[in-house]
């Protein structure tokens, strides 16, 4: 019980964060995704990485920020979009630095490098494309209704799985993810359509209702496996929690590991249906 009310304290103030940096204007909105890159990368780099070649890790999250920026000023402040490309600059620093690496004992780690970026600071970029329309104006209602898709995917999971999934069904993933059960699934994955019907009827998501329904679904069944993608990962790597700074979830990353693969779908269907 006592691990729930942190754990639920700690959820209120992270979603109250998010959605008044969301929502204020596209400087908080800025400043808010930059930092949430910074601090997810930092995790999966003490995760995978343990300390070595923090000079890379350094120059590799420069990139990262580097991509977020010309993403930003290309979507909000009418930047050239073939000058977004430089971005790609960066990248090859990190690359011509590894060369420079006199201790190449772990080299095989120098992966994990680009593996973030790809892992977690595209997607983090692609949510510019969610907050700015094709004229620059700036509105951070539907990234939001992106956010309650999650967390009420997060929030089903979490409660069915809790008061069903270890005692009906069978295990989603065991060998990745012990503890995660099919009812745990379908609980998400109800509680997420629902969410995207109610934000279609409260105005929030102004799509037609089986828009929002089958984008809630794919948002689901992403998330889910970008939960799976990080349980892998510290499988491997033999941690429970990616970080501390979440008391009862654990790290940023393992807050936001749903969103990072959800997201982006959610932005990629909008996309490709025309509707942003």
């Amino acid at each position: 019980m006592k691990n729930l009310i942190i754990r639920t304290l700690t959820g209120a103030g992270f979603v109250a964060g998010v959605t008044l940096c969301i929502l204020l204007n596209k400087f908080t909105f800025g400043v808010l995704m930059i930092a949430l890159m910074v601090v997810l990368m930092l995790e999966f780099y003490r995760m995978t990485m343990r300390g070595e070649y923090l000079f890379s890790q350094i120059l590799s999250i420069a990139a990262a920020v580097v991509l977020f920026l010309l993403t930003w000023l290309y979507r909000g402040f009418n930047f050239p979009g073939r000058l977004v490309v430089l971005s790609i600059i960066p990248i090859f620093i990190v690359m011509i630095n590894s060369l420079y690496v006199r201790d190449k004992t772990d080299f095989g780690k120098f992966a994990n490098l680009y593996t973030a970026i790809l892992y977690i600071a595209v997607p983090v970029a692609m949510t510019n494309f969610a907050v700015f329309s094709p004229s620059g104006a700036y509105s951070g209602r539907l990234l939001l209704c992106f956010f309650i898709i999650v967390w009420a995917s997060d929030i089903g999971a979490y409660v069915f799985g809790m008061a069903l999934g270890q005692r009906f069904g069978g295990r989603l993933f065991p060998e990745v993810s012990p503890k995660k059960s099919w009812i745990g699934f379908w609980g998400g994955f109800v509680l997420a359509i629902a969410a995207g019907v109610v934000l279609h009827y409260t105005g929030l998501l102004a799509y037609p209702v089986w828009h929002c329904a089958v984008l809630a679904a794919l948002m689901n069944i992403f998330g889910v496996y970008g939960d799976l993608i990080e349980s892998q990962w510290k499988r491997y790597y033999a941690v429970k929690d990616s970080g501390s700074i979440m008391p009862g979830h654990g790290g940023f990353l393992d807050r936001m590991d749903s969103a990072l693969l959800a997201i982006p779908v959610g932005i990629m269907y909008l996309l490709v249906v025309n509707v942003i």
